[in-house]
């Protein structure tokens, strides 16, 4: 079960060991976004809660829109893996034969993860941390409590915190307008087979959840 953590870990080592990368990459991040909007702008933008919405708000969900895709992969393939990984590790009988495997395991993650996660940016992170949700149903900081330790949990999160990242971010579509519109974008990207499909780890009605948000505008209107 410890391999099921290292990923999780180095979300946490991956955006936090180079301030100045994560830095430059946010900045270099907004420009691009400004950039790509120009030519992104004629996309239209379905909202299933609101009849219309604001060029404002249009430009965000475009945004929302971008980064959920670049960073659902990351989530979708860190699922898997972790699965056939930990599947490995249930077939091993020694806790030694189990810690050497370990070790194998978090090398491997480092070299095919780590130095692409330091290039997202902050707000890429945040997403990467609900989408992990997502994909677990388990928080980042509970997985790291539960597998390395509760002092790891509290510490990672006071080192993510530093660049506005919260490893006990759940992923709520229910509850959240932002985790509502993830959700929207990943489900289109399925049908358009633009993404992989992968279930969350939990249910989600995604149709029961729109008329909520529905009937909580009308009221609010």
């Amino acid at each position: 079960m410890k391999a099921r953590i290292c990923l999780l870990f180095l979300i946490v080592t991956a955006f936090c060991a180079n301030a100045q990368v994560v830095a430059n990459d946010t900045i270099k991040s907004a420009e691009n976004d400004s950039i790509a909007l120009a030519f992104e702008m004629n996309e239209i933008v379905i909202s299933n809660v609101k009849d219309t919405i604001s060029e404002e708000e249009r430009k965000n969900l475009i945004l929302l829109k971008r980064r959920t895709l670049k960073v659902y992969p990351f989530a979708k393939t860190a699922a898997d893996r972790l699965t056939m990984l930990n599947t490995n590790m249930e077939k091993l009988k020694t806790d030694k034969e189990k810690k050497k495997y370990a070790k194998i395991v978090e090398k491997y993650l480092e070299d095919e993860f780590e130095a692409r996660l330091k290039k997202l940016s902050r707000k890429e992170g945040q997403i990467l941390v609900k989408l992990i949700y997502r994909q677990t149903g388990k928080s980042t900081f509970n997985l790291i409590k539960e597998h390395k330790s509760g002092w790891k949990a509290f510490w990672s999160n006071r080192v993510a915190h530093v660049f506005n990242i919260d490893l006990k971010k759940e992923y709520s579509p229910a509850t959240i307008p932002e985790d509502y519109h993830i959700e929207g974008f990943l489900i289109q990207a399925f049908r358009e087979r633009r993404l992989p499909d992968q279930q969350p780890a939990f249910a989600i009605n995604y149709k029961a959840i729109t008329q909520q948000w529905r009937e909580k505008n009308k009221k609010e209107d």
